[in-house]
C-alpha cells in the first residue's frame, strides 16, 4: 500500500513536512526535495562598501585632489547623494545601514564598547532585528563580509562568549576581518574567519590589512563563480581604513610627499570650489568658517610654526595615501568584476559610517593611543610622544592628523564625527548600477534630496526585488525606519520620502524636516535635558552657517517637541548626565580581573579580556619555569605592540624587561641565578597614573633581587593593542628591535605557565572604578 505523507499510519512519525509519496519500499514511494531559495531572475549582485571616518570631501567626486579614478569611475557610470545623511559615529551607523532601523532602536546609541543597561544601548542585535544579508540569503543570495564589523560588544569578542552579533550568525555565509572598533594596518592584534580567530603569530613583511581583506573579497566572488555561475551575492565591504592609527605603505605615501604644504584652509577652498563646479552645491552657497568653538576650534594654517606645519603636512599625506589606497582596492574589485563581465549588473555603493574626525586633538599625534585615553590622566601626560618625522605613516607609529585637517575632511561643514552638524553626519555617496539604473546623457548624476543611513536597506531591496519576511525565527519583525529612495535614483525631479529624521549621539541632538534642521551641541552633563538649539535652513546653508533659531521661535517649538517625541519612539531615552553611567559595564565583567593562569602554549588573549588584568591597577605577573638552564631562551610573555606595550623575555642568561611607553622603550635586566623555578614582574600603580616595576627571580624558594623600573607612565584606555601572548611576542612587535633580530622569539619547554595576579585600581581620588572604559566608549 503506498500513502502519501499526510496520510500514514497514527503510529507513523517524521514524515508531516514530506511532500512524496511513502509506501512499505522505495519501488513504491515517490522522492521529494524541498526547494532551495532562488533569486530573482536576473537578480543583481550587490557590493557596498562602507568606508571609516571619511568625510565629505576626501574623494574626487566630493572635490578632492586625492586621486580615486576608481571611485569616481562609479559615480561617472551612477549617481552621487550629495545630501545623504549618517549617524554621528560608527557602530550606530552599521546597525541603521545593515537593518534599516534608526540606531537606537536597533540597539545601537553608542559604540559598542561599554554596556550601560538601557534599550537603547543594547550593544547587540536583538532576536527580532532582521539584517540585509538575512533577508538576501533567504532570497537565494550568497552572502559575504569582509573588514571592520563592531557590532560586537568587545565582552564578547573573546571565546565562550555570547555569538549573537557576530556576521554568521547575523545571516553572512562567510566573514573575514576585525570585529575591533579599529585596528593597526601592518599588525592587526586579531582577525576573525568567519566564527574563530585567526591563527596568526607573525604577519609577512610586505603585510597590509586594505589588501589582506581586498584579496580575501575577491577569492570569495571567485570561488561563488567556480562553483555557481548565477547566484547573486551580496558583498558587505566594510574598510577599517580610515580610523586611526594612520598607517600607510611607502609606495603609496611617495605619490602624496609634499603635496598639503599649502595647508588646510587653501585644500578646504579648493574643495569647496571644485564641490561648486561639480553641482553638488549652488554657485553663493556660504561656507562653513573654521570651527572656533573651544575644543573644536582649529587654527589658521598662517599661524602655524614652520616646524608645526611640516609635521602637520606630513599628517595629511598619510591620510590621502591611505585614501588612495582604498580606491585601489575599489579598483581591483570592479576589476574582478568586470573580467567575469558582471559590472553591469552590480550595485555597488560606496560611503562612509561618519564624518572626518577631531580625534587627532588641535596638534595631531605620533603616539596614536596615548592620545586616546580620555580617562583620568596627569598634566604631564603626553598625548604626542615625539618620534622620528621620517617614521610618520609607517608601521613603527600610529599617528593621526590634528582636528584642522578633520574640518577640511568635511568640506564646507561644521565639526566633526561625533557631532549631529553636517560635518559629523553627511558624508559622500556614489550608487553604480549601470544595467539597472543608466543615467541619462544630460543627468550629471548628482541628487540634492535628503537621505538617510537606513534607507540602503529597503532601496537595496527594491532595486533587487526582494521582499522581507516579517518574522525572524518566529519572532514578529521590527519594522523598519527607513524607505526606499529608489525613485529618486531613478529621477532626479523626485521628492524625498524621507521628510523628517531625529539625530542623537552623547547628548549631542538634531532634527531635520523639510529642509528644516534644529542642532544643539551638548557641552555640560548637567545640562544633557536643556540643549541650547540652533536653528538652520539647510536648503540655503547646507554647512550651517547662519543660526535662524531666534527669528523662528515657533519652528523651534515645533521641531523639539518633534525631537523629543522621536527620542521617546526611538529609545533615546535616558539621556546621560554623568560619564560614569555611559561607560557602566555588566557587573559580570568584574570577573575578567580575577587573577589567570595562561599555561604555555594558550592562544594570544583577547584585547578586552588582557586590559583588564591591568588598566589602572596593580599587578603582579609569575612565570613558572622547568629546569631552566642557560641554554633557554625567549620571550616568557608580551602584551601590545609598537605602538605600547610590554615584553618580558631570557637572553644570553639575563631576564630583559621593556616597557613601550607609547613608543618610548625602556629596558632592565639582570642575571638569572642557576635554579631560578620562577620570575616575577610586579608593577605597583599610583593615582598619578604610572607604574613602577620590579624584576625578580626566585630560587628555591628564596627571592632574588633582579631590576627595577619605576615612574612609568601607564598604558591605559586602548593600550595595549595586542592581547597578552605566552612564550611568544605574537603579531605586533613590543619591542621593534628584538623583533627585527630574534623574530618573535618562541620560548621552549622550560616555560610552563604564566600567571597574571591583578591587584587594587588605583586612580586619582573622586574618580569611578571603572573609569579606564571612558577611553574606549570613545572609540568610534
Amino acid at each position: 500500500m503506498t500513502e502519501r505523507a499526510g496520510a500514514l499510519p497514527k503510529s507513523a512519525r517524521g514524515y508531516e513536512d514530506f511532500g512524496g509519496t511513502i509506501g512499505r519500499t522505495t519501488s513504491e514511494s515517490t522522492p521529494w526535495w524541498p526547494s532551495s531559495p532562488t533569486a530573482p531572475a536576473g537578480a543583481p549582485n550587490i557590493v557596498v562598501i562602507l568606508i571609516d571616518d571619511m568625510g565629505y570631501s576626501d574623494i574626487s567626486p566630493f572635490g578632492a585632489e586625492i586621486a580615486t579614478p576608481n571611485i569616481a569611475g562609479l559615480a561617472e557610470r551612477g549617481v552621487r547623494l550629495s545630501n545623504y545623511h549618517t549617524t554621528p559615529v560608527c557602530s550606530p551607523a552599521r546597525a541603521a545601514l545593515l537593518t534599516g532601523l534608526n540606531p537606537h532602536r536597533a540597539g545601537y546609541g553608542s559604540v559598542a564598547n561599554s554596556d550601560p543597561g538601557f534599550p537603547g544601548l543594547r550593544l547587540e542585535l536583538a532576536d527580532d532585528v532582521l539584517t540585509l544579508p538575512e533577508i538576501l540569503r533567504e532570497s537565494g543570495y550568497a552572502t559575504y563580509a569582509v573588514g571592520k564589523w563592531h557590532l560586537v560588544r568587545d565582552a564578547n569578542m573573546g571565546p565562550g562568549r555570547n555569538r549573537d552579533s557576530w556576521p554568521l550568525q547575523r545571516g553572512f555565509d562567510s566573514y573575514y576581518g576585525s570585529l575591533e572598533g579599529l585596528n593597526s594596518f601592518f599588525y592587526p592584534n586579531q582577525l576573525i574567519a568567519d566564527n574563530s580567530v585567526v591563527d596568526i603569530e607573525e604577519y609577512p613583511d610586505d603585510y597590509y590589512v586594505t589588501d589582506d581583506i581586498t584579496t580575501r573579497a575577491i577569492g570569495q566572488i571567485k570561488a561563488l563563480r567556480a562553483q555557481d555561475a548565477d547566484k547573486p551575492f551580496f558583498l558587505y565591504f566594510a574598510h577599517i581604513a580610515m580610523h586611526g592609527p594612520h598607517q600607510v605603505k611607502e609606495s603609496d605615501l611617495a605619490k602624496y610627499r609634499g603635496r598639503y604644504t599649502e595647508g588646510w584652509d587653501s585644500v578646504r577652498q579648493n574643495r569647496f570650489e571644485q564641490q561648486i563646479a561639480q553641482g553638488l552645491f549652488d554657485e553663493g552657497t556660504p561656507i562653513a568658517e573654521r570651527n572656533t568653538e573651544p575644543g573644536y576650534d582649529a587654527p589658521p594654517w598662517d599661524d602655524l610654526s614652520l616646524e608645526e606645519q611640516h609635521r602637520f603636512a606630513r599628517y595629511q599625506e598619510v591620510y590621502a595615501a591611505m585614501v588612495d589606497s582604498v580606491d585601489q582596492s575599489v579598483g581591483r574589485v570592479v576589476e574582478t568584476l568586470s573580467e567575469l563581465g558582471e559590472l553591469d549588473n552590480t550595485i555597488i555603493v560606496f560611503t562612509s559610517d561618519n564624518g572626518g574626525t577631531a580625534e587627532g586633538g588641535p596638534v595631531g599625534t605620533r603616539s596614536y593611543f596615548s592620545q586616546f585615553v580620555h580617562g583620568p590622566v596627569p598634566p604631564d601626560w603626553e598625548r604626542d610622544v615625539p618620534h622620528d618625522e621620517a617614521l610618520i605613516g609607517s608601521a613603527a607609529l600610529g599617528v593621526h592628523y590634528p582636528r584642522g585637517w578633520g574640518q577640511a575632511s568635511n568640506t564646507p561643514f561644521r565639526f566633526y564625527k561625533g557631532q549631529t552638524f553636517a560635518g559629523g553626519v553627511r558624508v559622500p555617496f556614489v550608487l553604480s548600477w549601470p544595467k539597472g539604473l543608466p543615467v541619462a546623457a544630460d543627468d550629471i548624476g548628482v541628487r540634492r534630496q535628503f537621505s538617510y543611513v537606513t534607507d540602503l536597506t529597503p532601496t537595496l531591496l527594491e532595486l533587487a526585488g526582494i521582499s522581507t519576511p516579517a518574522t525572524r525565527y518566529g519572532k514578529p519583525a521590527k519594522e523598519r525606519d527607513g524607505v526606499s529612495i529608489a525613485n529618486v535614483l531613478r529621477d532626479r525631479a523626485a521628492e524625498t520620502p524621507h521628510t523628517e529624521q531625529y539625530a542623537e549621539f552623547g547628548g549631542h541632538r538634531g532634527f531635520y524636516r523639510d529642509g528644516w534642521k534644529l542642532l544643539s551641541l551638548h557641552t555640560d552633563p548637567e545640562k544633557v535635558d536643556d540643549p541650547a538649539w540652533e536653528l538652520y535652513d539647510v536648503r540655503v546653508d547646507p554647512a550651517e552657517t547662519n543660526d535662524l533659531a531666534a527669528e523662528n521661535p515657533e519652528i523651534v517649538a515645533e521641531l523639539s517637541q518633534a525631537w523629543d517625541e522621536a527620542a521617546w519612539h526611538n529609545t533615546v531615552f535616558p539621556l546621560f548626565d554623568s560619564p560614569a553611567a555611559q561607560t557602566r559595564r555588566r557587573p559580570d565583567e568584574e570577573r575578567y580581573a580575577d587573577p589567570v593562569r595562561l599555561l604555555a602554549g594558550t592562544p594570544t588573549l583577547e584585547r578586552y579580556r588582557s586590559s583588564k588584568l591591568i588598566a589602572y591597577r596593580d599587578f603582579d605577573i609569575e612565570v613558572e619555569l622547568s629546569k631552566w638552564t642557560a641554554a633557554d631562551e625567549g620571550v616568557l610573555v608580551a602584551h601590545g605592540d609598537q605602538q605600547g606595550g610590554y615584553l618580558l623575555y631570557v637572553e644570553g642568561g639575563r631576564a630583559i624587561f621593556a616597557f613601550n611607553s607609547y613608543g618610548r622603550i625602556s629596558r632592565v635586566s639582570g642575571d638569572i641565578p642557576v635554579g631560578t623555578s620562577s620570575i616575577v614582574l610586579r608593577a605597583v600603580a599610583s593615582e598619578s597614573v604610572r607604574w613602577s616595576f620590579t624584576l625578580e627571580a626566585v630560587v628555591d624558594g628564596e627571592t632574588s633581587f633582579v631590576a627595577t623600573l619605576p615612574d612609568q607612565f601607564q598604558l591605559v584606555g586602548m593600550a595595549p593593542w595586542t592581547g597578552v601572548s605566552v612564550g611568544v611576542d605574537a603579531r605586533g612587535p613590543v619591542d621593534a628591535d628584538l623583533r627585527a633580530r630574534r623574530g618573535v622569539f618562541r620560548f621552549g619547554p622550560a616555560l610552563r605557565a604564566v600567571t597574571y595576579r591583578p591587584g587594587p585600581i588605583r586612580v586619582p581620588a573622586g574618580i569611578r572604578r571603572d573609569i579606564n572604559e571612558a577611553a574606549e566608549n570613545q572609540a568610534d
